[in-house]
């Protein structure tokens, strides 16, 4: 009996040790003359390479909720690298300032496309990743960014985009799409119009992209985001079910694209 237990106990302390045991690195890295701050994230007890997976933030900057997304994601097995678009100590505080910085990278796409295979290249060049399985993804703003990488040709197998805005200067750049796009919107959003989806999807068709579109009932901007509140008439407002059905809508994806 005793023999048993402590062969039980030997177990317990085995599969403690193989669960995932996420860490976490900020890293310093520049595009142009400007200094950038991202936030890495892997699984230590896993071994081997694996595919890795840019996250770009929302229009507040690199903070607490993009980062909890990167380790999600590294929970799952990936290496995760949450981008700085908007560079170092740079983190708008009130929704005023958030709109003017991030103004800055709408007005100038080639910036923004630049700033976000900034952060790609810091991804590339971690050594547990595979550099042939690589995706982005994005929330808000950084779903614009994500879909503007693509656009600009990025070597990534897929794309995700939460309620990110969908609207292009230059519609005609989707011909460089080698991703996959996943669109995932709220479907009462006020900030993502009819005709602004419209022109998105026949973008898509026009390029000949391989892409999906799913709405979510109820849900309007940020319906991700915990930190948005619960009041859907502000336009802006957390959904639980969306957010977990986007999540798994994500995960799917990503187990389409990488297997």
């Amino acid at each position: 009996m005793l023999r048993q237990i402590l062969v039980a106990a030997a177990l317990v302390c085995c599969a403690a040790s193989a669960e995932a045991a996420v860490r976490t690195k900020v890293i310093e890295y520049k595009q142009g003359d400007t200094v950038l701050e991202g936030y890495l994230a892997w699984d230590d007890a896993k071994t081997g390479k694996r595919p890795g997976v840019l996250v770009v933030h929302e229009w507040t900057g690199l903070g607490p909720y993009v980062k909890k997304r990167a380790e999600m994601l590294a929970k799952l097995g990936y290496v995760a690298f949450a981008a700085d678009i908007y560079g170092k100590g740079v983190r708008p505080s009130t929704p005023a300032e958030a709109g003017k910085v991030a103004a800055i990278y709408k007005d100038d796409r080639p910036l923004m496309r630049a700033r976000a295979r900034a952060g790609l290249d810091v991804l590339k060049g971690q050594k547990l990743v595979d550099r042939n399985r690589l995706a982005a993804i994005g929330y808000c703003f950084g779903g614009t960014t994500v879909l503007e990488l693509a656009r600009d040709g990025a070597d990534l197998r897929g794309v995700a985009s939460f309620h990110g805005g969908l609207a292009t200067p230059k519609p005609e750049d989707a011909i460089n799409i080698k991703a996959r796009i996943l669109a995932m919107q709220g479907a009462d959003d006020p900030y993502v119009k009819a005709d602004e989806i419209a022109a998105f999807q026949q973008e898509m068709r026009a390029a000949k992209v391989d892409w999906q579109f799913i709405t979510y009932g109820n849900a309007v901007h940020s319906f991700t985001n915990p930190d948005a509140g619960n009041d859907n008439s502000k336009g802006a407002a957390y959904n639980e079910k969306a957010d977990k059905r986007s999540w798994e809508a994500m995960k799917q994806f990503f187990a389409e694209i990488f297997k």
